[in-house]
């Protein structure tokens, strides 16, 4: 019984209080029972005495058995007081039915049946009015703490009073020790104005953000709109900038899919941030079932676009993930992402050359793949003017190689990611993309299987891309290198472009170009300026812009398809397939690439670059 106690008990002052309130409930019991007539009441002394043992028994055995001992009474809740009132209840029926029964034996005699409805009323008061008063004492001593924490809380003001936002107020006020403060929200929805959330009013519209800043005293401003645009969040930064108050933002819609929203994924803008495109209605319908339970190999899965698309296609189920790509390190990274993220998933890191036709056709044939995404690819234009063969054995070899044997082994869907660099090559980067292309649709003749080329422009953010190089000379202190101050690209974020590249995916037939809406071409120069912005610097003033010229190979602005061409509208408003005319017969391609292959394979670069401008009509790849 002692060992019981002290295993069961944590507090033994609390034990000993309701002992001792255990006695004074079934006196005062009686007394009131008999109106304080001290010689009525001892008439039934005796049974008193048998239920005043019986009660010091059985009530702190009931209540160890409910661990009234175990709870940390200072964090009580309704769940807590619930416990209360079924421990007392069940101690009083066992109390009362002994009673009852011991009267039938005529062990005493004279018992009052009120006494026990009278010591189970008490009972409850004292039970769960010494441990409310805990929970009490222990909330005013933690509202004195948190008044006097607030004097060092940042006062945030949140902009968005939608899921997002309320869940990141939740937590903010659940957790003082963040040292955050919401002082308010403000949205784009008027009718939600003067509303409260958890106690925090709706301020007014984001576009009064500026007055409001003043007027209540923000330290910071938290973005918590996922699904707003570019422009959206580019105003607010403005003029968070403009006040020198820190903001900071959750991610995008496209990066949180599969993903939670708390106050864990707020972070510092980024410029991916200021470029984000208006979010569209995710078709699951559309992409679920070609991925779900599929065993799907992503060829380049250690690049920007190929890690990407394993961790968006993860959130589908698919049967297995065959992650295969060249770099080692690159693929241990995107393994290592999704085994965090998606535990349960089955994923196989393939460390393979796509230009060996030999190690290839060994993943196919052991694994079987279903739905194949070709990401593997070189890309940097500026690289590939100086390293020609390379570019062709990688990028239209290999691509041969992997397509033929998808083809081969009866793949379902083939997905060949392109790029807006293919049209009208000016460098031999978009010259081997644009060939790869022609192999891939070719391919597709004479097949009920899908394959589909996705062509899109920029991404951000991608390594070696503008962005990170950016970054790297504004953390240098400068100066920001820029070729051209009319140089323009089209830009879009990783998550976006890969969603929008399942969607494609999921709406292909066969022998189909699809591209992506890009939006409007970017200068290169603003966002230089943005980026130097976003680091609380000043463009000409902190981080002096130089320009260096075009490199060879380059062109002030790209296209994603040739004028004449028709974009054909799809189900999807961001996504267009691209009707072609363009396309090098089999038969007249295949010597071709024989003959880029032997070139390559003999480092002919300068031919190399002569047949490419032969083989592709818009062509103009420049002599260096």
């Amino acid at each position: 019984m002692t060992f019981r106690i002290k295993q069961g008990i944590r507090n033994r002052y609390i034990f000993i209080i309701d002992m001792v309130m255990i006695v004074v409930c079934l006196v005062v019991s009686y007394l009131l029972r008999f109106e304080f007539n001290l010689a009525l009441a001892g008439m039934y002394l005796s049974s008193a005495i048998w239920m005043l043992v019986l009660c010091l028994i059985i009530k702190p055995l009931v209540y160890i058995r409910f661990g009234l001992y175990r709870h940390l009474w200072a964090y009580a809740s309704i769940d807590e007081l619930r416990l209360i009132v079924m421990a007392v209840a069940t101690s009083s029926v066992s109390v009362t039915l002994i009673m009852l029964l011991l009267q039938r034996l005529n062990v005493f005699t004279g018992f009052p049946r009120s006494v026990p409805i009278i010591d189970f009323l008490l009972s409850l008061l004292a039970v769960g009015g010494i441990r409310m008063g805990i929970r009490l004492v222990a909330s005013q001593k933690a509202a004195r703490a948190t008044r006097a924490a607030q004097k060092y809380m940042k006062r945030v003001l949140i902009v968005g009073a939608g899921e997002a936002g309320v869940m990141v107020c939740k937590e903010m006020l659940k957790n003082p020790q963040l040292h955050l403060k919401p002082i308010g929200f403000v949205d784009d929805d008027k009718n939600k104005i003067s509303q409260e959330v958890n106690g925090v009013r709706v301020l007014g519209l984001i576009s009064q953000i500026d007055s409001l800043i003043d007027r209540y005293y923000v330290d910071t401003v938290l973005f918590a709109i996922p699904s707003a645009p570019g422009r959206v969040l580019r105003l607010v930064s403005d003029v968070c900038r403009q006040k020198e108050i820190p903001f900071q933002t959750m991610p995008g819609i496209y990066e949180l899919l599969g993903g939670s929203v708390n106050i864990n994924r707020v972070r510092e803008v980024e410029i991916t941030d200021l470029l984000r495109r208006d979010p569209v209605k995710l078709d699951q319908d559309n992409v679920g079932p070609i991925l779900r339970d599929k065993t799907v190999l992503i060829t380049g899965a250690g690049g920007s676009i190929g890690s990407e698309i394993a961790r968006q296609t993860a959130r589908w189920n698919p049967k297995k993930m065959l992650l295969l790509g060249h770099g080692e390190n690159s693929i241990f990274t995107t393994l290592f992402r999704l085994n965090s993220e998606f535990p349960d998933l089955d994923v196989e890191p393939l460390i393979v050359d796509v230009r060996d036709l030999k190690r290839v056709r060994w993943v196919f044939d052991k694994y079987r793949p279903q739905i194949v995404f070709h990401a593997a690819a070189h890309k940097h234009v500026h690289l590939m003017e100086v390293n020609i063969s390379e570019a062709v054995t990688n990028n239209i070899i290999g691509t041969q190689n992997i397509v033929r044997t998808a083809k081969e082994f009866n793949v379902e869907r083939f997905v060949m990611i392109s790029t807006d660099k293919a049209v009208r090559p000016v460098n031999i980067m978009g010259a081997s993309k644009r060939v790869a292309e022609n192999i891939v649709l070719n391919e597709s003749i004479g097949t009920d299987a899908k394959y589909t080329v996705v062509r899109f422009g920029n991404v951000l953010g991608s390594r070696g891309s503008v962005v990170p190089i950016f970054q790297e000379q504004i953390r240098k202190g400068g100066p920001v290198t820029v070729t051209d101050p009319k140089m323009e690209r089209y830009f879009m974020t990783i998550p976006e472009a890969v969603y929008l590249v399942l969607e494609a995916a999921g709406l292909s037939n066969n022998c189909e170009t699809f591209v992506l809406d890009m939006g409007k071409q970017v200068r290169i120069l603003d966002l230089a300026e943005d980026l130097i912005r976003l680091s609380g610097l000043e463009p000409g003033r902190d981080i002096e812009i130089q320009f260096t010229g075009v490199r060879p190979g380059e062109k002030l602005s790209e296209d994603l398809w040739n004028k004449g061409q028709v974009l054909e509208p799809t189900v999807h408003p961001d996504i267009f397939k691209l009707e072609r005319h363009d396309l090098i017969p089999a038969e007249k391609l295949e010597p071709l690439v024989e003959r880029l292959r032997e070139l390559a394979e003999n480092e002919k670069e300068d031919e190399i670059r002569k047949l490419l401008n032969g083989i592709i009509p818009d062509a103009n790849l420049l002599d260096n």
